[in-house]
């Protein structure tokens, strides 16, 4: 009988070992994003320890008998590079189809988020941001555009389409473009804890002075996404403005680097941009106790977040184009755009 009850015992705990390494397995298969649930206790900012599975990056499941032109693995797109060493896709027009992408995405009824700063004068540039947004900015989607400003008074008034909505919230004023650049990770860090947890699954952050010209849509989803910047995107590494002080938290070292990417547009997952924000603003603050500022504010930490934390998705200089600069040959369409201005006149301090 004691044999027996030892044989039991030994089978309950392979079983157990069995079920163990497989679930060890699924999990560390997938890598599953969470968003906070608050309830009334939980206190403005924190996590009540309960979360919900957010599978909008993971299962793309297309409507039963949609048609499409059939896709091809070696036709497309010879002249730029579409998918990076870590096999993140790079985005290009004629690299995706924007028919299959959106019908994917309309069934699983997703919300975007987009934070705009419009301090002190460049509060000129919103009403060019918002209607052109409403052209081509996730087009039919549920999106929400959060103005931070100090001039609330002058915010103009944007006819919105059905499940578009405009929140502005006050900033104060400062006296150095600096600052304001510097702040906007805190910003982005506090809107998302306290006003976006349990109503928003992605979020895109971008310069006010811009404007959008064509398709800025689902293919653009992603766990992490980066643009890449359309002034460095031809020249080596070791012409990246990186923050090249090893004193400063957004340190990147010779020879290190993938891409330079843009601090006026980035996104992805709510959980993975809050992240990203939380991160470069303790870093920036840890620089500042320290009397550091990094070359190029939260783009000096962004680009050092991103060397380590690579994007699933980078997009194309397409996504911010400058206007000054011509089309080079490989971008066949400008979807989104830095506006020519004088900075003299727009920045408090120059």
């Amino acid at each position: 009988m004691p044999f027996l009850n030892c044989k039991i015992l030994s089978t309950i705990l392979m079983l157990t070992l069995i079920l163990g390494v497989l679930y060890c397995y699924i999990f560390q298969s997938y890598r599953v994003v969470v968003s906070f649930e608050k309830t009334e206790e939980t206190p403005v900012g924190s996590s009540s320890g309960k979360s919900l599975v957010r599978g909008h990056d993971f299962n793309l499941v297309a409507p039963n008998h949609l048609q499409y032109k059939q896709p091809s693995i070696i036709h497309g797109r010879t002249d730029v590079v579409t998918v990076t060493p870590w096999l993140a896709p790079v985005v290009w027009e004629g690299t995706f189809n924007p028919v299959l992408l959106d019908s994917i995405y309309k069934q699983k009824n997703i919300s975007i988020a987009v934070t705009v700063f419009a301090v002190g004068k460049y509060i000129m540039f919103l009403k060019n941001f918002l209607e052109t947004a409403e052209q081509h900015f996730f087009v039919g989607f549920k999106v929400h555009v959060y103005v931070f400003t100090d001039r609330p008074k002058e915010v103009p008034e944007v006819k919105m389409a059905a499940g578009r909505k405009l929140i502005v919230s006050s900033v104060p004023s400062s006296n150095r473009w600096q600052e304001i650049s510097a702040r906007r990770m805190e910003l982005i860090q506090i809107l998302i804890e306290e006003k976006l947890q349990n109503y928003t699954d992605y979020i895109f952050c971008l310069d006010v002075d811009s404007k959008f010209h064509g398709r800025w849509g689902t293919e653009s989803l992603g766990r992490l996404v980066a643009v890449i910047h359309p002034g460095y995107y031809r020249d080596d590494r070791s012409k990246f403005p990186y923050e090249r002080r090893p004193a400063s938290r957004a340190y990147v070292a010779p020879g290190e680097g993938d891409f330079y990417y843009c601090g006026g547009a980035f996104g992805g997952l709510l959980q993975e941009v809050h992240m990203l924000a939380k991160t470069c603003r303790s870093n920036f603050e840890a620089d500042a106790r320290e009397g550091i500022e990094a070359a190029w504010q939260e783009e000096s930490h962004l680009n050092s977040y991103m060397w380590v934390n690579k994007p699933s998705k980078v997009l194309s200089p397409e996504y911010l184009w400058q206007d000054f600069k011509a089309r080079n040959p490989e971008v066949h369409i400008i979807r989104f755009s830095g506006v020519v201005k004088n900075y003299a006149e727009i920045r408090p301090n120059v």
